[in-house]
């Protein structure tokens, strides 16, 4: 009997230690969210403002479209390293449309930046889905390549004096909401739509999850991994386009380690670095936690380099949970 009743209570106490798990491993990101949030709201008296509450959602705009693109890229198994060096050549692109005396219309550097960065991302697929180069070494040698075009196209200077059309799309607003803030969760609306509902959402979880499985099923892997980094590439000059009208200039050293902002948003979020699990939405979370951290750290007087040690140790300590996550699923 007393052995009878140790084995019970061990079950129930395993099965409520699995209960517990399962509940972490699906909302531990957002009660990490939400306590990071009040701990900020008593640190600052500043913090929870109207006008820093939207300067929070303006700023992560831009690495919420980049980390969105992302997430299509790692779901794949993928890593994108050149969207930074992207963003910056697409952004000088778009600011040398939008200044002088005679500008283009906005809509048109809008496109021009989205095209450009395209072009790069095809590229990126390219040679990782046609010829199988590893992903790694192709986006950082584009890393690298895009920096350099930036430099050349802008002679390595800042071009000012842009249209106020254009800047309105980084620093209007519409019905008090900023205009970044509206472009973002469009985007967002479209990726999460795109993944839970498409057939092309489940053939992008079906690459990441076993690629040759996925071939076997008859799904286009090659077109896949393709589209993945186009579209990466085009979220890229998106959020190029968006950086330059808010800051009203185009610098030709912009977007120096948003990738690394991007993948740390995708990866606090749980997307698995090895490709198949992930959403939108805890990605969303991610990026407003990296948002919100940075911000804190602004309003409490943190250097930037002590901010640059936190982001990467949360990385890290994102890796090791996914990499327990996996080895214990």
């Amino acid at each position: 009997m007393s052995t009878e009743l140790t084995t019970n209570a061990t079950s129930a106490s395993g099965a409520r230690n699995q209960a517990i798990g399962r509940f972490l491993s699906r909302y531990g990101i957002l009660l990490s969210f939400i306590i990071l949030f009040v701990i900020l709201s008593f640190a600052h008296p500043n913090f929870l403002s109207t006008a820093n509450l939207l300067n929070v959602l303006r700023q992560v705009s831009i690495n919420g479209i980049l980390a969105i693109g992302m997430t299509f890229v790692i779901l794949t198994g993928g890593i994108d390293l050149s969207i930074g060096s992207v963003l910056a050549i697409t952004g000088v692109v778009a600011g040398s449309l939008v200044t002088g005396g005679d500008p283009y219309n906005p809509a048109i550097a809008f496109f021009a930046a989205v095209g450009v960065g395209a072009l790069f991302g095809a590229v990126n697929g390219t040679l990782i889905a046609r010829f199988s180069v590893p992903a790694f070494v192709v986006t950082l040698g584009m890393l690298s390549m895009a920096r350099g075009a930036t430099l050349l196209y802008s002679n390595g200077r800042p071009i000012p004096n842009l249209s106020p059309e254009f800047r309105w799309l980084g620093q209007g607003f519409v019905a008090g909401i900023p205009v970044p803030v509206i472009i973002f969760a469009i985007v967002f609306v479209a990726a999460w739509i795109t993944l839970r509902y498409t057939v092309y959402g489940r053939w992008v979880y079906a690459v990441g999850g076993n690629v040759k499985s996925a071939k076997t099923s008859g799904i286009p892997t090659r077109t896949v991994i393709f589209s993945v980094y186009l579209l990466m590439g085009a979220l890229a000059g998106l959020s190029g386009m968006i950086l330059t009208a808010r800051t009203t200039s185009a610098l030709p050293q912009a977007g120096l380690g948003y990738e690394l902002d991007a993948i740390a948003a995708v990866v606090i979020g749980g997307t698995s670095l090895t490709g198949g699990v992930g959403s939108v939405v805890y990605t969303l979370i991610g990026a407003l936690i990296i948002g919100v951290i940075s911000n804190g750290l602004d309003l409490m007087g943190v250097s930037s380099y002590y901010q640059q040690i936190i982001k990467g140790a949360i990385i890290v300590v994102a890796v090791l949970i996914d990499r327990s996550r996996n080895m214990n699923p």
